[in-house]
C-alpha cells in the first residue's frame, strides 16, 4: 500500500511528539530524523525540551543557552519549520516548569502535577489552534511527562519510543525508571532502537516493536563523494558524537600509543571530562567541539577509519549506535568493540574485544580499504536509511490501529 493509501486510512488526524530533547541541535536526534521524514505525509507538532525555571534564569543571565523570548512569551511560542520539499513541523515551546527533578520521589509526585497542569493547558490551546482533535501521541523517551499525559489529549493512541536503557541515565533514571515501568503498561506500543532494549521492554509491554536506528543517508554520503576526490591524507581514525562514560579510553589510549602515526579524532561533546584528561595526554589524540550537521561530511571525508571503542556494560548492551549508519554511508572501515547486539553488521565491521585487537583491526582495515569495499558499506547504510526506517515506524502505526479497531 502507498504512503498516500495508508494515511488516507489513519484514524488519528495528525502526531503530537512529546520529547525530551530540542527539536534545533548539533546532536543527529532520531527522534527529529523520524518525523522528518513522517512530516512528508502528516501534521506534526513537536514538543519542545521542557525548560525549567532554573533554566529560564540561566539563559537571562547569559550562562546557557535558552530560547527566552519563547519562554517568556515575548515571540510567538509556537513556529512551523520548513524542512524540504513537503516537509514541516510546529515546534512548541511549552510553559517554563518547575525542576522538581532533584526532589525525592514522594516530592516530585507531589509537584508533578503543577508541572503536567501547565503542559496539558497549554497544548490544548495549541492543538485547538491547528486543528488537531484525535493526535497519535508519540511520547519519545519522557515517561515521566508521558504517564500523566494518558489520556489528556483526546488521542487515538499513545507510543513509548524508547531508544536508551533508562536506569543508566542519571538524570533522567531519578525518577524514570519507576514511570517508565507504569507508563508501559498504559501505552498502546512500545517501539524500541536496539535488539536488547526489545527484548527488555517486551516484558513488560507485549505490543513492543523494534526499529533501529538509521542514517541520514544523503548527508554522510556526502562525505563518501568528498573522499574520491582526495588522496595522500594523513591516517586519521574518528569517532562522531558524544564523548561520555561509554567510551574505553584504555582502547583508544593503546591504539593512539602504539599508532603514533596516526590521528585520533573526537568529533562532538565531552561531556565526561575523564576522557579529555585520559586522552589529552597524546599528541595524536584531538577534540573537535560539536558541529552543525551539516559541516560534518568535511570532517569524516579526511578520515581513513572510525570507531565505535565503547565499554561492554549493561547499558552500552542496550544501544544501537546512531553513528555506525552514518560511518557507511561515508564508506569507511568501521572497528567496534563487542558492547551490543551487532548481527546485521556482522560482515561489514570488525569486532574487536580488546585493545590489542582493536588496533590491529584499524590497521588491517585500513591497508585492506578498497573501492570496492566502500562501494558495499554505502549500499548497506542506504539500506538503512530513515526513510526506511520511517516506513518501518509506519507499519507500527497499522498495527497499534488493528488492535484498536480490529475489522
Amino acid at each position: 500500500m502507498n504512503a498516500i493509501d495508508r494515511t488516507s486510512a489513519k484514524q488519528f488526524d495528525s502526531i503530537i511528539c512529546v520529547s525530551q530533547t530540542p527539536w534545533q541541535g548539533k546532536f543527529q536526534n532520531s527522534a527529529v530524523q523520524l518525523l522528518t521524514v513522517l512530516s512528508e505525509r502528516y501534521r506534526i507538532l513537536y514538543v519542545d525540551y521542557p525548560y525549567t525555571v532554573k533554566d529560564l534564569v540561566a539563559g537571562l543571565r547569559g550562562k546557557r543557552q535558552v530560547p527566552v523570548k519563547a519562554l517568556t512569551r515575548v515571540e510567538n511560542p509556537l513556529t512551523k519549520l520548513s524542512l524540504g520539499p513537503n516537509r514541516s513541523v510546529h515546534v512548541w515551546t511549552p510553559p517554563v516548569l518547575f525542576p522538581i527533578n532533584w526532589m525525592s520521589a514522594a516530592q516530585h509526585d507531589t509537584f508533578l502535577p503543577l508541572n503536567t497542569g501547565r503542559l496539558i493547558k497549554g497544548l490544548r490551546r495549541v492543538m485547538q489552534q491547528l486543528n488537531m482533535q484525535k493526535p497519535l501521541v508519540i511520547n519519545a523517551f519522557n515517561p515521566v511527562l508521558g504517564l500523566p499525559l494518558v489520556g489528556q489529549l483526546q488521542e487515538f493512541a499513545t507510543i513509548y519510543y524508547c531508544f536508551d536503557e533508562i536506569s543508566a541515565e542519571a538524570w533522567m533514571g531519578k525518577h524514570g525508571t519507576r514511570y517508565e515501568q507504569e507508563f508501559m503498561k498504559r501505552v498502546d506500543a512500545v517501539i524500541t532502537t536496539s535488539e536488547a532494549l526489545y527484548r527488555m521492554k517486551s516484558q513488560t509491554q507485549p505490543h513492543t516493536f523494534c526499529v533501529k536506528n538509521g542514517a541520514n543517508f544523503d548527508l554522510f554520503n556526502q562525505a563518501y563523494a568528498l573522499r574520491q576526490q582526495q588522496s595522500g591524507n594523513r591516517a586519521i581514525v574518528g569517532y562522531l558524537g558524544t564523548a561520555d562514560n561509554r567510551i574505553d579510553t584504555q582502547v583508544v589510549g593503546y591504539c593512539a600509543r602504539t599508532m603514533p602515526e596516526v590521528e585520533f579524532q573526537f568529533v562532538g561533546l565531552v561531556v565526561d571530562p575523564r576522557i579529555q584528561e585520559e586522552l589529552s595526554v597524546y599528541p595524536n589524540v584531538r577534540f573537535i567541539p560539536s558541529l552543525p550537521p551539516a559541516e560534518l561530511p568535511p570532517i569524516l571525508a579526511q578520515w581513513k577509519a572510525a570507531m565505535i571503542p565503547f565499554v561492554c556494560n549493561e547499558h552500552t548492551y542496550t544501544i544501537y549506535p546512531l553513528k555506525i549508519n552514518e560511518y557507511l554511508a561515508a564508506g569507511l572501515p568501521v572497528v567496534s568493540t563487542p558492547f551490543s547486539i551487532l548481527d546485521d553488521f556482522e560482515n561489514a565491521i570488525a569486532i574487536a574485544a580488546t585493545p590489542e585487537a582493536f588496533q590491529e583491526s584499524l590497521v588491517k582495515r585500513m591497508a585492506e580499504d578498497t573501492p570496492e569495499k566502500q562501494r558495499q558499506q554505502v549500499t548497506l547504510a542506504q539500506a538503512n536509511s530513515w526513510e526506511r526506517r520511517a516506513e518501518e515506524f509506519e507499519a507500527v502505526f497499522d498495527q497499534v490501529q488493528a488492535v484498536k479497531n480490529p475489522v
